[in-house]
C-alpha cells in the first residue's frame, strides 16, 4: 500500500497570476499552488547555474548539514554539521550519484547582496519584514530532507532555480497521522522507506505529490507539512511570509522562545531517554485516533 497523495494541488502559470488573484485563491483561503516558470520572471531563473556559483562564490566557506549524523533524529535541525568551500559542495552534489550532505537555510545574500537582484522576494508574498530574507536550500541526487513543518509557521514560497524536486505536502490537519515528535516539528516516519506497517497513521493521512521542475515556484501555507526529495543535484530559494491568522502565529512564537529551547535543554540533561519518551508519547496519540 502506497500514501494516500491523490489531493489536487492546483497550477498557475506565474507570468499570468495576479497578486489580487493569488491572495484570493491561494492566501487567503490557505491553499497550496505550483506557480510555473517563477524563477524565470527574474534573472536568476537563467542565470544561477551550478558553474556560475562556482566562479562567483565558489571559495568562500559554507555550513552543511550530513543527514547522516544520528543526533538529527533526536531535535530540530538548526546548526550545520560542519563547513566546506562552496565550490567542493557543488561538485558532490552535481554527481549522478546519491549523497547525504545537504545545504539547509544558507543566506545567500549575507556575502554577496548583489544576489538580491537576481532574486528578490517573489511579488505574491513581496509584504512585511520577513521580504527581504532569502534562503538557499541545495542538495544532490536523492537527498531527502524529512517530513516536517516550519519551526515559525510562516507561509513558505519555495523556488526551484535549478535542478528537479519531488515534494509531499500534508495539510495541518494531517497532523494527527503524521507521528509528530513532541516538542518539534518534524515527524517520526521515514518517507524515504515508507513502511505503512509500523506507521499506520500514514494510511489514514490524505496529501499531495508534486514534481517541481527548475523555475517552479511552490507555495506552503502556514503550518503544511513538506518532504522534498532531490531528484538530481539542485539549488531552491524560499521567502516567507508570516502567518494572517493571529493564533498560527502566536503558537510559532511560542515554539521558538520557549517549546525549542525547552526540548535542547532536555536533550543536553537526558539524551535519548527523552527522545524514546517522546517516540512512544507519538506513536501512542497517533494509535488513540486510530
Amino acid at each position: 500500500m502506497k500514501l494516500n497523495l491523490n489531493l489536487t494541488c492546483a497550477v498557475e502559470n506565474a507570468s499570468e497570476l495576479s497578486i489580487e488573484d493569488f491572495r484570493k485563491k491561494y492566501l487567503i483561503p490557505q491553499k497550496p499552488v505550483l506557480l510555473k516558470g517563477l524563477a524565470n520572471l527574474q534573472p536568476a531563473g537563467e542565470k544561477w547555474t551550478m558553474d556560475w556559483f562556482k566562479q562567483e562564490m565558489g571559495d568562500i566557506k559554507v555550513g552543511v548539514f550530513d543527514d547522516n549524523n544520528i543526533s538529527h533524529t533526536y531535535s530540530t535541525t538548526v546548526n550545520p554539521d560542519f563547513k566546506m568551500p562552496f565550490k567542493e559542495f557543488l561538485d558532490l552534489i552535481t554527481k549522478d550519484e546519491p549523497t547525504s550532505i545537504r545545504m539547509f537555510r544558507y543566506d545567500l545574500y549575507k556575502h554577496f547582496p548583489m544576489l538580491k537582484k537576481d532574486f528578490s522576494c517573489p511579488k505574491f508574498i513581496n509584504r512585511g519584514l520577513m521580504k527581504t530574507f532569502g534562503f538557499m536550500f541545495l542538495g544532490g541526487k536523492d537527498t531527502g530532507v524529512r517530513l516536517h513543518y516550519d519551526v515559525d509557521n510562516s507561509n513558505v514560497l519555495l523556488t526551484q532555480i535549478y535542478g528537479r524536486k519531488r515534494v509531499v505536502l500534508f495539510p495541518p490537519d494531517q497532523s494527527k497521522f503524521l507521528y509528530q515528535v513532541p516538542f518539534n516539528t518534524h515527524s517520526l516516519a521515514d518517507l524515504d522507506n515508507v513502511d505503512l506497517e509500523k506507521w499506520p497513521g500514514l494510511k489514514k493521512a490524505q496529501g499531495y505529490e508534486i514534481i517541481q521542475e527548475a523555475g517552479d515556484g511552490i507555495f506552503m501555507p502556514s503550518g503544511y507539512w513538506h518532504y522534498n526529495t532531490y531528484l538530481n543535484g539542485g539549488i531552491s530559494v524560499s521567502y516567507r511570509m508570516l502567518a494572517r491568522n493571529p493564533l498560527t502565529l502566536f503558537k510559532g512564537a511560542i515554539f521558538m522562545g520557549f517549546t525549542m529551547p525547552f526540548d535542547k535543554t532536555m536533550n543536553i540533561l537526558f539524551g535519548k531517554k527523552w527522545f524514546e519518551r517522546k517516540r512512544k508519547m507519538s506513536i501512542n496519540r497517533v494509535n488513540a485516533r486510530l
